[in-house]
């Protein structure tokens, strides 16, 4: 028989973290956690962690389970991803998959696009270009010559900037129309999928008043501490939505304000990005939140409206 998990999914600050861990608690489940900026160690305020107190009371899988100088790749993902949910279900505890990274959602849900194995010259020829003209310029030939994929892909996620330009120049053909072989529905996983969204005026109230408690938590002195550890950090840490501007502010003078400013908008062209991704996306409900629904009115209807036994 198939596992049963759900995907609790949305947009960045829609406020799906607070949702699962209310239903994690009524239902007596595990979370795994599908946000890929969540596995780094020490990157706790920019990643908006659940706290030691919540991360004792529920368990949580795929949480600070790598250095920040190391990459981790969706295969990666995907395999410990799995071990949890077996693990989990040998439990008999429901699976409740958190999260907005929507290429970790499709890899588990329709299973790996194997695509060309990596080339490390010409990744390396890339960084450097990115090193020296900023992503932007990568970004902006991938708009070229895949732009469903550049859509999708957030201008600072370097990583799959990189990945998406050298499967083009391997394979002459769009990532974008390789990622339709992904191929269906897996028969091993019954995957049940609700997304939660807001109106958009709500959507960028909560990320702005997200991004200053991020500032007023300490998010400065987090990036200050890991840019002192003896290992540099990972492209992709370097990379994050609220990372990569504060390294700028540190290391380049850019204004604290100024950096805070540009945290506010990328946060929402990611948001804008995932939305994009989850229009494609089986999602089995989509729940409308009002400004004033909390987590627990929502998880309540939830369960009331599926039954207890619809998670199991």
């Amino acid at each position: 028989m198939a596992m049963r998990i759900t995907f609790i999914l949305g947009c960045t600050g829609c406020g799906k973290g607070a949702v699962g861990r209310e239903l994690a608690r009524r239902l007596h489940a595990e979370i795994i956690s599908t946000d890929s900026m969540k596995i780094y160690r020490r990157m706790n305020i920019g990643t908006a962690k659940p706290d030691p107190a919540i991360l004792t009371e529920i368990p949580h899988h795929l949480i600070d389970v790598v250095e920040p100088s190391a990459d981790f790749s969706v295969a990666q993902f995907v395999q410990q991803a799995e071990a949890a949910i077996a693990g989990i279900y040998a439990r008999g505890r429901p699976v409740l998959c958190v999260g907005g990274t929507a290429l970790y959602i499709q890899s588990l849900t329709t299973g790996l696009f194997e695509g060309p194995s990596a080339d490390a010259d010409l990744r390396q020829r890339l960084r450097e270009r990115a090193d020296r003209e900023g992503p932007a310029a990568l970004h902006a030939e991938l708009t070229r010559v895949d732009p469903e994929a550049a859509r999708r892909i957030h201008p600072n996620d370097l990583r799959r900037i990189v990945r998406a330009l050298e499967v083009f120049e391997q394979t002459g053909t769009p990532i974008s129309r390789l990622q339709t072989q992904w191929g269906q529905v897996r028969t091993d996983l019954d995957c049940r999928l609700i997304g939660l969204r807001r109106p958009r005026e709500d959507q960028s109230r909560r990320i702005n008043a997200r991004v200053r408690r991020m500032i007023d938590q300490g998010l400065v002195d987090e990036v200050r501490a890991l840019l002192a550890e003896p290992q540099p950090l990972g492209h992709t840490a370097r990379q994050a939505v609220g990372y990569a501007e504060i390294i700028e502010h540190l290391q380049n003078g850019l204004p604290l304000e100024d950096a805070v400013e540009k945290i506010k908008i990328n946060t929402r062209r990611l948001a804008k990005a995932q939305r994009t991704w989850f229009k494609r996306f089986p999602v089995n409900d989509w729940i409308d939140l009002a400004a004033d629904d909390t987590a627990e009115a929502v998880a309540g209807r939830l369960i009331e409206a599926k039954g207890v036994d619809w998670w199991k």
